[in-house]
């Protein structure tokens, strides 16, 4: 017992405070010639704000917000470091969606990037989970617009409308729908209250 009061002694008498360690450090450094400031690469500027907007992108998307994150995703792959998005998305530790709300934020952010099968595939997995999931049913909606599967997309749309009566206003304004434009069913269902004769 007397052994580990004394090794005690001898441990409090050799332990080196806080500010002596820095100091010891700092003399090294200067010793060997180094200083913080050159040893720490230089960041690009354009490089730092496109960090910044794709960290605000996936911000937005995890919002919810997808109209705001895709513009900003967009942004993020016209600037200087093209391969920055595709690197921080494709991680060595892919997340595997279970839900489907996972399942569906995945194939919304695949429908982003123009990847149409996983987009689907995804969104499939989602309506297969929650069947009545209207949000899912609208995205599917989207995606066959964006394919051009004009049938598919106006009955997956008809669908998401009649379980939420306001994806009727979502879909009026959505860039996605651009392909049935011109077609008159596309009018009659986002319009239902607008009658033939032209009054």
């Amino acid at each position: 017992m007397r052994r580990a009061g004394k090794s005690h002694k001898t441990r409090k008498a050799r332990r080196v405070t806080a500010p002596t360690q820095v100091k010891l450090f700092r003399k090294k450094e200067l010793r060997e010639g180094r200083s913080k400031e050159v040893s720490r690469p230089a960041v690009d500027p354009a490089i730092e704000q496109q960090l910044r907007a794709f960290e605000e992108a996936v911000q937005n998307f995890q919002q919810q917000k997808y109209a705001k994150a895709k513009a900003v995703f967009e942004k993020v792959l016209t600037g200087p470091g093209k391969d920055l998005a595709e690197q921080r998305l494709q991680r060595s530790d892919p997340v595997v969606p279970h839900s489907p709300e996972e399942h569906y934020q995945q194939g919304v952010a695949m429908m982003n990037m123009g990847r149409w099968d996983e987009a689907r595939e995804h969104l499939l997995r989602a309506r297969k989970l929650a069947p009545k999931a209207d949000y899912v049913i609208y995205a599917m909606a989207a995606l066959d617009c964006l394919t051009g599967e004009a049938e598919s997309a106006m009955e997956n749309l008809k669908l998401a409308i009649q379980l939420r009566p306001e994806n009727r206003y979502h879909a009026r304004n959505d860039e996605d729908f651009a392909f049935l434009q011109e077609d008159p069913r596309f009018t009659e269902l986002l319009y239902p209250d607008r009658d033939g004769s032209g009054t």
